[in-house]
């Protein structure tokens, strides 16, 4: 035979446990909607006149030297890999799911870039500079190969 007492400690026990379970989903729900929020704020700097020229500079622009590239696109080349650098550690650390990322972003400016920042990694003996940048590319790729498309 089962007492009141029995009766309100189940009840108050299933209370707490039904309360935890929904705050969970609360946390996790609100983890989603920040990560959107973020992401969906982004293209207000992307698409910003100055950016998207500069996107086209860095595309257009023909070069022999590291140092010729230096100086006609240093400020374009800094731009596009700091963009991709700072999403990358959003990435990594998992504050950003790399599906929004990789669905809103193309990321191939890697491959134009990486012999400037191979370079510049070189001239300043440090092998981490843009190192987020590399690992977004790599993962991006990495998802493609699996067969996951974009959009």
């Amino acid at each position: 035979m089962v007492d009141v007492q029995t009766v309100s400690i189940m009840l108050a026990s299933a209370s707490v446990i039904a309360g935890v379970i929904y705050y969970a989903f609360q946390i996790r729900q609100q983890t989603k909607i920040r990560q959107m929020d973020f992401i969906m704020r982004m293209p207000s700097t992307v698409f910003a006149k100055e950016v998207m020229q500069g996107n086209v500079t860095l595309r257009k622009t023909k070069f022999e030297s590291f140092d010729e590239f230096e100086e006609k696109c240093y400020v374009e080349a800094r731009q596009a890999a700091d963009f991709c650098e700072n999403l990358g550690v959003l990435v990594k650390r998992k504050l950003v799911d790399i599906s929004l990322v990789a669905d809103l972003y193309n990321v191939d400016s890697w491959e134009e870039l990486k012999p400037w920042v191979e370079e510049t990694r070189r001239r300043a003996n440090n092998p981490k500079i843009y190192e987020w940048f590399e690992y977004l590319y790599n993962e991006v790729k990495k998802r493609e190969q699996k067969g996951v498309k974009s959009g």
